[in-house]
């Protein structure tokens, strides 16, 4: 905006110092401060009311722009639940897992008996008395 150096500051005070005197310069540097600072607020108000009614025409233009169908702006619903068509079978557990119902009990795998080890037995000895 404005560039004063301290020059030109120096110069301009000089001469007011010699043009209004020693006794007015104090009121009218005062009064010029209280001007300054109103017009630095009155311009700060304007630039804010003028972004407000920018602000204000572009959602006026965003408001009377047309819209898409309603279709094309929200989600369409969840499609509704559906039973399954296959009939429920119920999970298998490991102990018939494989396990034929029609078959004979025990009939699955044919196997050996069972037998137990042999050992060779020793005999029971008896304390002595010696």
């Amino acid at each position: 905006m404005l560039d004063f150096g301290f020059s030109e500051i120096l110069l301009t005070s000089a001469i007011a110092l010699g043009v209004l005197g020693p006794e007015r310069l104090p009121k009218v540097a005062r009064q010029v401060g209280n001007w300054m600072g109103r017009a630095r607020v009155m311009a700060r108000q304007l630039s804010e009311q003028l972004e407000r009614e920018v602000s204000a025409e572009e959602l006026l233009k965003e408001q009377s722009a047309p819209k898409p169908p309603a279709a094309n702006r929200i989600a369409p619903p969840p499609a509704p639940y559906a039973p399954p068509t296959a009939p429920y079978a119920a999970p298998q557990t490991g102990h018939d897992v494989g396990i034929d119902p029609n078959a004979a009990p025990h009939a699955a795998a044919p196997h050996a008996e069972y037998e137990p080890p042999t050992t060779a037995t020793v005999p029971a000895s008896t304390p002595s008395n010696d």
